[in-house]
């Protein structure tokens, strides 16, 4: 297992369109902080990142679940993998703790690169702004590990790309929480304390203010797990297609 998380680090960090994809993305962002620089005020730039990260789920994590889980799909590399004797499980592993790792690179460089941008623009921002810049950025990384997790049964189960990624963008664009949290409110109220965006805001809120529990780390971890498994069932049951 180790030697092919060595091999999918090797491959994404080789990976040229990562590269461009995340270049452009940052240069249009630079534009559109600078065109919109003449209204920016010192609440600007924790109130940006709180409207603008939301994106990211969909800008960033739909990247890299396309370059970690659907890749493979492509290349019909799975039936490879299997065929050498990798375990399906370990595949599985292996992709989580690569979505965990490369995500939070990309989302620890986002408000890094966001606060620059509006330093170099005139506005500087503060200690406290800096900690909220990166929890925001927490709670949306938070939500596309768990839309990952949640993909890749689809990944796994059909071993078709384009469900996956519908389902992906689907979830990123809060599309599927947002007919969820309808239905709820409809008719059970309470379930809506389970939805990830609600996990997530648990979590980054109890951070900020001092006053986490293990209850949303908890309730995440299984979120989390939960997927793992129906991904692993999924992939046990389903023949490789060649």
């Amino acid at each position: 297992m180790l030697h092919y998380f060595r091999a999918e680090t090797f491959r994404l960090a080789h990976k040229k369109s990562l590269y461009i994809y995340f270049a452009a993305l940052a240069v249009v962002y630079l534009l559109v902080a600078y065109i919109r620089s003449g209204g920016f005020s010192a609440e600007s730039t924790s109130s940006d990142a709180l409207n603008l990260f939301g994106f990211l789920p969909l800008l960033a994590g739909g990247f890299l679940f396309a370059a970690i889980y659907v890749d493979d799909l492509n290349s019909k590399n799975l039936v490879s993998l299997v065929g050498f004797g990798l375990s399906r499980v370990k595949i599985l592993i292996v992709k989580l703790l690569l979505m965990i790792l490369c995500g939070a690179l990309v989302f620890a460089l986002v408000p890094l690169f966001h606060c620059l941008v509006y330093a170099l623009l005139g506005w500087p921002a503060l200690a406290n702004t800096w900690l909220m810049v990166y929890l925001i950025a927490l709670k949306y990384l938070l939500m596309t590990i768990a839309f990952s997790a949640l993909a890749a049964v689809v990944v796994y189960g059909t071993q078709r790309a384009t469900f996956a990624f519908v389902l992906f963008i689907l979830l990123a664009l809060g599309v599927i929480s947002g007919l969820l949290s309808t239905f709820f409110n409809t008719f059970a109220p309470p379930l809506n304390n389970f939805l990830m965006s609600g996990i997530s805001d648990r979590i980054v809120t109890g951070i900020l203010d001092g006053s986490l529990t293990f209850l949303p780390v908890c309730q995440y971890v299984i979120y989390v797990g939960i997927a793992v498994v129906l991904s692993a069932l999924a992939f046990k049951k389903k023949e490789l297609e060649f």
